[in-house]
């Protein structure tokens, strides 16, 4: 299976800094969109960490230890997070945090690995799909308490993260893996993203004849809202080799 890819970030129209963070490495066959948390410099340089930390990994062959490679580079930049926080006499600790996607492709086969709410889609033949689910209140309301999505967004702090790196000492990651066929479109964003923009409208942008044009349109959709976060997204496609 080969792979073309394109990705792009932005601080969108109300942010200074940009606190996202990604690589797009078609020909190692690994992306990663990283969402940072702490505010202006503390939230960038998480994100940073995040990224750098998986970009510096030299993949193996076997795709189940990449997986392995991921995972433990994951944890030790939580490790890092939680255990080097900056203490100020008078001020409470630094806080520093960072939602983290990773998506691995190898041959017929995937794998999403995730904390927190930057979320991947997956466009196959014609429909749309969530491969993730969100790391916050308002998707624990929905699943434990029978909320509906909408009631459950509408309660105070809803959107609060329950998995983050740098939340916890103990990082809890989610991982999906999947078959793949040709022509299936992955596309990786930040919440920036996926809050401003309509599903008809991420239709339109996924039938795009290429990742370039794909995320182009996504970014030219999302900024002519009030596009009130960072935003990030990469559009990777699959085909077969001929």
């Amino acid at each position: 299976m080969l792979v073309k890819s394109a990705a792009r970030t932005d601080c969108g129209k109300v942010r200074e800094k940009n606190e996202d963070a990604f690589i797009n490495y078609p020909d190692r066959k690994i992306w990663v969109v990283a969402d940072g948390m702490g505010g202006h410099e503390h939230g960038e340089l998480a994100s940073r960490m995040v990224v750098e930390a998986v970009a510096d990994i030299e993949l193996v062959d076997n795709f189940n230890d990449r997986i392995k490679q991921v995972t433990t580079a994951l944890r030790q930049v939580n490790k890092a997070f939680t255990q080097d926080k900056t203490v100020v006499q008078g001020q409470p600790p630094t806080v520093m945090g960072s939602t983290v996607i990773v998506l691995l492709i190898d041959s017929h086969r995937m794998a999403c690995i995730w904390a927190g709410d930057s979320r991947c889609y997956l466009f196959r033949k014609n429909n749309i799909y969530q491969v993730t689910k969100d790391h916050a209140l308002w998707q624990e309301l929905v699943d434990e308490q029978a909320f509906s999505e909408k009631e459950a967004q509408q309660q105070k702090g809803s959107f609060a993260l329950t998995r983050a790196i740098g939340a916890n000492e103990e990082l809890r990651l989610e991982i999906v893996e999947m078959e793949i066929i040709s022509g299936d479109k992955f596309l990786l964003c930040s919440d920036g993203v996926y809050q401003y923009i309509r599903y008809d409208q991420l239709y339109q942008v996924m039938t795009k004849p290429s990742p370039q044009l794909a995320v182009e349109q996504l970014f030219q959709d999302v900024l002519a809202t009030e596009a009130k976060d960072n935003l990030t997204a990469i559009v990777v496609v699959s085909h077969e080799s001929r």
